[in-house]
Formats: C-alpha cells, structure tokens, sequence
C-alpha cells in the first residue's frame, strides 16, 4: 500500500469511498454517524486543499482515505467522564474509510500518522462498533466523551507511543 496526500482528481473516487462506507457503516447497526450525507463535499474539498486528505492506494487504484489533522481539534477541547492522556501536540485522524476491497486501511493510516506525531487522537461514534473493537487492538484508550460540532457525542480515544515502539498506558 502507498499513501500520499490526496489531490482535487482524487475527489471523485474519495466521494465514492465515503459512500460505500455510509452504506456498510448503515448495514452495521451504525446509521447515524455519517448520516446519508457525510462527510460533506466541502469537507473533502477542505482537506484535499489544506494537504490533510489522504488517499491509501494498492495497485494504483484509491483504496482508502483519510484526513490527518496535526493542529488542535476544537471539539477536543472539552472531554467529559474522563480526560486526555496527555496535554501534549497530537495528530488526529478523522474521515477515515476504506472502499472495502483492501485490507489494513487502519493499520496502514496508523503507521503513517506515527511517522508524524506519537501523539494521535481519534474518535467515534457510540454506534460504530468496528472502530470501538478495533481502535483497542491499535493501543488506542478509550479516554472520554467528546461533543462535535452539531452536538453529538463522540467516544475519544488516545495512543501515545514511546520512543522504543511501546504504547504509554498512564496508571490511574
């Protein structure tokens, strides 16, 4: 798999991949998260113009996309039933989705964040069980409850990882 930062010709088959993913997301018992219209077109356009869209391709062909933000999250500010790991710079990954076909979207995504940032955030929706038995296997803590923009709430997850590969798991 290759990654590299999505460009406005990758609108279309990114469009489509969140697409699919509305469809399986709504197959799985998780309706709500994107909604029938989610993320947005300006959405995307927005990533794809600031360099924070991108595409996870396999073959040549768009597999998976997603947005990395390595500037702080506003609905990230308030966390409620629990806090934040730490209170240092972090990425965070949002929009991610694969268009079904590849495998190891997240891991792929996760690897090429940490190349970044040890210091990455993510959250989802109290529907989306995929990503809340996966994010665990990745060394993500469930931390908390955040709110986005429209108000729904979201379940924030952390992973801090140390300079020899481990992942920092602070004791409460």
């Amino acid at each position: 798999m290759i990654i590299r930062p999505a460009d406005i010709q990758d609108f279309t088959p990114i469009m489509d991949i969140y697409s699919f993913a509305r469809e399986q997301m709504r197959r799985s018992g998780n309706p709500n998260q994107w909604g029938t219209d989610r993320p947005l077109p300006e959405t995307v356009r927005g990533d794809i113009l600031s360099r924070q869209s991108y595409v996870i391709t396999e073959q040549r062909r768009i597999c998976g996309v997603f947005a990395f933000i390595t500037e702080p999250e506003p609905t990230y500010q308030v966390i409620e039933n629990g806090n934040w790991l730490n209170d240092e710079p972090y990425g965070t990954i949002h929009r991610i989705a694969s268009n079904g076909q590849c495998r190891g979207i997240l891991a792929a995504a996760l690897s090429f964040c940490e190349q970044k940032t040890d210091n990455i955030r993510i959250d989802t929706h109290d529907d989306n069980r995929i990503m809340q038995h996966l994010l665990p296997k990745y060394g993500f803590l469930r931390c908390g409850y955040i709110y986005i923009e429209d108000g729904s709430r979201r379940i924030a997850y952390q992973r801090v990882c140390a300079a020899d590969g481990n992942f920092y798991f602070p004791i409460s």
